[in-house]
């Protein structure tokens, strides 16, 4: 990439993208919802039960997927004594966004990382790794800290929970259609209604095995484009929100520089932190299927910002 760019330019390009990825993953959920109801001859009250259905689905996440992330990735409370730099960073960065200030955790392990999680400003939290705190200066860790509240500011811990559900039920609908197929394509045919049945049983088993091939296929690329786009976001609203790009870009160089890996990383998890914890976007160039861009890609585009 050449030349200098402004703020609003990749905000309005990466909004763009991602509310693309979500209309396609929106008409293939719709589809398939679709073809599912029409197989299996649904009246109106089996789509009001679905409907019922993924709005629970969708309120559960809501309230509990923080928790969640706090609680899978091991993070604690961060003792404002302790870790009285920290929260000093947090309070600035979050005021400077005209956010509230989120909750503060830590992470015991020493690759340098962070994520942040939370469905909306008020309900918020910022974790970070010990080894961050260890190896980043007060600009570094404030650019990593902006990148955290800015995915806060954007919505993106809610965005990227809907793809999950929308995922998530996609795939419930494969599973359904599968199953279905062969329970209705395995019985015994005495008759007429039973050779339609089989008929039927086939047709849905077919469906089902279409649907699994290219589901959880479909939903990787969706999931994995629209974190990348987010990312580049993120940097580039975090700079803004602290007037400084290069305190982000020199602490992606330091993470780059890592070579271990995240103990307790995991692929379930892995979009939410600042850098891939497995180290995959070290490389210069990343595949369909990263959750990251590349850390080289993240720090040129910050450096040639403009605001």
């Amino acid at each position: 990439m050449t030349g200098h760019f402004h703020l609003y330019q990749l905000i309005s390009r990466n909004k763009l993208k991602s509310a693309i990825f979500i209309i396609a993953l929106s008409v293939l959920l719709g589809l398939a919802g679709y073809t599912l109801g029409y197989l299996l001859n649904w009246g109106i009250e089996a789509y009001i039960l679905m409907g019922i259905f993924i709005i629970f689905y969708n309120l559960l996440l809501y309230y509990t997927s923080d928790k969640l992330a706090l609680a899978v990735n091991r993070a604690r409370p961060a003792s404002a004594d302790e870790y009285y730099e920290l929260h000093n960073v947090v309070e600035e960065v979050a005021l400077a966004a005209g956010i509230p200030k989120p909750r503060v955790y830590v992470v015991d392990d020493e690759a340098p990382n962070a994520f942040a999680t939370g469905r909306n400003p008020e309900n918020a939290s910022v974790a970070v790794t010990t080894g961050l705190l260890q190896l980043m200066n007060r600009e570094e860790l404030q650019g990593v800290i902006a990148h955290e509240v800015a995915h806060i500011r954007n919505y993106d811990i809610l965005l990227m929970t809907i793809v999950a559900i929308m995922g998530g039920l996609l795939i419930l609908f494969r599973d359904i259609i599968f199953r279905w197929g062969v329970f209705a394509g395995t019985g015994r045919r005495r008759d007429d209604s039973r050779r339609s049945s089989g008929q039927l049983g086939l047709i849905l088993l077919l469906v089902g095995v279409v649907l699994a091939l290219i589901s959880p296929i479909l939903i990787a690329l969706l999931r994995a484009a629209v974190s990348r786009e987010r990312e580049y976001l993120a940097d580039a609203t975090g700079a803004y929100i602290v007037r400084n790009p290069y305190g982000l870009a020199n602490a992606l160089r330091k993470i780059g520089g890592w070579t271990g890996r995240l103990k307790i990383a995991s692929d379930a998890t892995a979009h939410m932190f600042t850098a891939n914890p497995f180290g995959k976007d070290r490389n210069a160039k990343n595949n369909l299927f990263a959750t990251h861009p590349p850390l080289e890609e993240r720090i040129s585009r910050l450096e040639q910002l403009t605001f």
